[in-house]
């Protein structure tokens, strides 16, 4: 491995104990914490969820990644279908994609009106108002990524035999409907950023390094005593309502 992979490996490793110490402590406290994970497509969700939970609690955490909604489901409240999957006590939840598909896939590709829509982007900051005054502690990030590294990634995606299921019938469309989707994620940033829940953006066309500040972010929100990292890197991570100049267009 070169000096760089070393380097990265090593502060992995750490931050992955700190975490491990931070979420033991968070146990202890009866914290209830929700991560979500939401970006364009291709931008390391998945990644970022693998290297965060490869050694927390199994009891403790669950990863999230619900299919398109029943029929059922579709005549339900919207936000009903995500409701039994909050924290509880001492639990952390991870959402690989969540009720924000309403604010992105769903309007860019047709499946929702736009009065659903407008009407979601009210409703979304008054729900997680709700969740944060019931002691949730909300950790919402963004993960962005350049068009050109994007495109390089879709075509990785067909040619590697181990990325079979990163494969979507949706992935030509995140080139095509780029504009759209900057158009969508630019009004859902700005109408769900509150206090309570703000929008935290990660850069990642660098997959490790956005990975170590998202960890970094990760354990400055829980804030357990005695667990000390460094600050999350500005130019890598930074809230959605001073950096938006920064976003990938």
């Amino acid at each position: 491995m070169s000096k760089k992979t070393d380097a990265y490996e090593a502060a992995l490793e750490q931050l992955q104990i700190e975490l491990v110490d931070s979420q033991a402590w968070a146990i202890e406290q009866g914290l209830k914490i929700l991560i979500i994970f939401e970006g364009r497509d291709s931008a390391g969700k998945d990644g970022a969820i693998k290297r965060m939970t490869e050694y927390m609690s199994a009891r403790q955490t669950r990863v999230v990644a619900l299919p398109k909604p029943s029929e059922r489901e579709l005549g339900q409240w919207y936000f009903q279908r995500y409701v039994p999957h909050i924290p509880g006590a001492g639990e952390v939840v991870i959402f690989n994609r969540s009720w924000y598909n309403r604010g992105g896939v769903e309007p860019v590709m047709g499946f929702c009106t736009p009065e659903q829509t407008t009407q979601f982007l009210k409703d979304a900051p008054r729900f997680e108002r709700m969740l944060a005054d019931s002691g949730v502690i909300i950790i919402k990030f963004w993960l962005d990524i350049s068009k050109a590294e994007q495109a390089q990634r879709l075509e990785d995606r067909k040619t590697e035999p181990l990325k079979r299921f990163k494969n979507s019938s949706l992935d030509a469309e995140a080139q095509t409907r780029w504009d759209a989707y900057s158009q969508a994620r630019d009004r859902m940033l700005d109408e769900t950023h509150s206090g309570h829940a703000p929008w935290i953006v990660v850069a990642t066309d660098d997959k490790k390094t956005a990975r170590l500040n998202i960890l970094r972010h990760v354990l400055h929100r829980i804030g357990a005593p005695g667990v000390h990292c460094e600050t999350p890197d500005k130019d890598v991570v930074f809230t959605a309502d001073k950096d938006k100049g920064r976003l990938a267009t």
